[in-house]
């Protein structure tokens, strides 16, 4: 695909102020249906109007950090990672010995970021998940306690992962060359990657609250149905190859696995999160956000779709990376 650069509009990609009054008209419609259905539907809905208020809150967050720039959006992102590592280590079983292994964790943040500012993408995929390991597994062995030594090893390695570094390919979006990032250009591909996997999401939840029977998984995720999962996935891959020639550089083979593969991985994200709060025995990863509970809570599906549209773009589309 040849390299084109967006038609700009005040300093910014046309196509991604598009996208951000689409985002807003789609919150204009959530508030609506958060008036109207538990009026017609009493005793369901009712979580609706929570949700919408956090949402409203995130939105208008995300749509300052993106058009102050890559160095504001970076530094929002790596806030974000923080308190969601910040939400799993209270919650996950850790030792008192580990005290130094849980600091090199939150090191963990900083080293990805400062990574992701500096453009240093090689950098960014061996510091944190190859040698910030080793070094936490070491400084471990060091502290002479070798009951639960590997569980504890997996389980905070687990979390700066999926935390940290899985999200970390959210603001690596930021660096593409304006050149190589589509229409909506490098802010518009984060938009893009954040509206699908919330709207996979919130279309899973509004055609399992509408028509699901069969559960999925009830041991895991009581409220996932095949109905839910299945309408809301074919929602979400109908947007995708919709929106994504509008939006993104990607076409023909990269849009069709990104398509089938996104919806995959937010559900596959979402269950993941849900089997380990199940097995610390909570319902949510924390109170930060009304209707949805934690951070963790509302970034579980992007853990698991931000890799991969990073990876399928940068392997259909884009040079830099």
């Amino acid at each position: 695909m040849p390299d084109t650069a967006p038609a700009l509009f005040l300093g910014q990609p046309v196509a991604f102020l598009i996208g951000l009054g689409v985002i807003g008209a789609l919150l204009a419609a959530g508030w609506a249906a958060a008036l109207i259905l538990p009026r017609r539907e009493p005793g369901m809905w009712t979580d609706l109007k929570p949700r919408m208020q956090s949402w409203s809150l995130i939105v208008g967050i995300l749509a300052a950090a993106l058009l102050a720039g890559a160095g504001v959006f970076i530094t929002l992102f790596a806030l974000v990672s923080f308190i969601a590592l910040k939400e799993f280590l209270t919650l996950a079983p850790t030792r008192k010995e580990d005290r130094i292994v849980l600091l090199l964790a939150y090191l963990a943040v900083p080293v990805t970021y400062l990574s992701v500012w500096a453009d240093e993408y090689i950098l960014f995929l061996v510091l944190v998940p190859v040698y910030l390991f080793t070094l936490m597994a070491f400084a471990m062995a060091l502290g002479g306690r070798t009951e639960k030594y590997l569980a504890t090893a997996g389980i905070v390695y687990w979390g700066v992962v999926v935390c940290v570094t899985n999200l970390g390919y959210v603001p690596l979006l930021m660096q593409v060359p304006l050149d190589e990032a589509g229409p909506a250009g490098p802010a518009g591909l984060v938009l893009f990657v954040l509206l699908v996997t919330q709207l996979n999401d919130v279309a899973q939840y509004a055609w399992g609250k509408s028509f699901g029977k069969r559960k999925i998984l009830p041991t895991v995720s009581p409220n996932k149905t095949w109905e839910g999962a299945i309408g809301g996935g074919l929602t979400t891959a109908v947007v995708i190859i919709v929106l994504g020639p509008l939006v993104t550089p990607l076409d023909g083979l990269g849009l069709w696995l990104l398509a089938i593969g996104l919806p995959i991985a937010g559900f596959a994200g979402d269950v993941t999160m849900s089997a380990i709060k199940r097995d610390l025995g909570v319902k949510d990863t924390g109170t930060l956000l009304p209707g949805h509970g934690g951070a963790l809570d509302r970034l579980d599906s992007l853990t698991f779709t931000a890799p991969l549209f990073f990876h399928i773009l940068a392997f259909f589309a884009v040079a830099h990376f």
